[in-house]
């Protein structure tokens, strides 16, 4: 019984996420109409109950991708680092960042796979300092080469501390949209939307050398929940 509790509470905290509003709601007219259309013109059902599983099994995954759960980060966020995004920890490794710092930094990659919620979050509090959404290819995402070359958005973050983070939100072989409510000037908390990305994609995040890693290749990650990293 207090398992079932457990569950039914969780269940209230999950919700759609607004940017599936529009493809959800034209998905479902689509659904009601040509479920209709084969019911009345065809005697045989076969038609209508194939379709209907089929368009049905893909509807519930595009409803399980729009997922958008209410979470909390429970703990202290001073000099903290939280995952951006659930997925899975593909790269862990020191690489030249010449894009804005023009220095070596420490990039942690997640992966996105189509079945993960692709909500992302702000990984630290501060200021956002800088927001820029870049053209690209659409290479698989979690090829290194995916991270400079495909369409991109940076998200630039001073902490409270002085010490400046970039967010990347990277566009992979189907994902075609990248949203960033980021805004230039603004504050911003863990715990908050930095943005969400369509269909399989990846996040990752630039920290100055010497900051202490919390996790490790292969990882699974929860967006807004598991510690990345800790600043000096």
């Amino acid at each position: 019984m207090v398992n079932k509790i457990k569950k039914l509470k969780k269940l209230k905290k999950i919700r759609i996420h607004r940017e599936g509003t529009e493809t959800l709601l034209l998905g479902g007219v689509i659904l009601i109409v040509v479920a209709s259309l084969l019911w009345m013109l065809f005697e045989c059902k076969v038609a209508f109950w194939s379709f209907l599983v089929i368009y049905g099994i893909a509807y519930g995954i595009i409803i399980n991708f729009f997922r958008c759960p209410i979470r909390v980060f429970n703990g202290e966020t001073e000099k903290v680092v939280v995952a951006p995004a659930d997925g899975k920890i593909v790269v862990i490794e020191e690489v030249d960042e010449n894009t804005y710092f023009h220095d070596r930094r420490i990039m942690v990659s997640i992966f996105m796979s189509l079945f993960n919620v692709h909500a992302n979050w702000f990984p630290v509090d501060g200021k956002v300092k800088m927001v820029e959404h870049k053209d690209g290819n659409f290479h698989k995402a979690w090829l290194p080469k995916a991270s400079e070359e495909n369409e991109h958005a940076d998200v630039v973050i001073t902490t409270p501390e002085g010490v400046d983070i970039l967010c990347r939100q990277i566009a992979g072989a189907m994902a075609r949209r990248i949203v960033t409510y980021a805004k230039p000037g603004e504050d911003c908390y863990i715990d908050e939307h930095l943005g969400f990305i369509k269909l399989g994609s990846r996040v990752d995040v630039f920290l100055p050398l010497g900051t202490e890693i919390c996790v490790k290749m292969g990882q699974l990650t929860t967006g807004d929940q598991t510690v990345l990293a800790k600043l000096k």
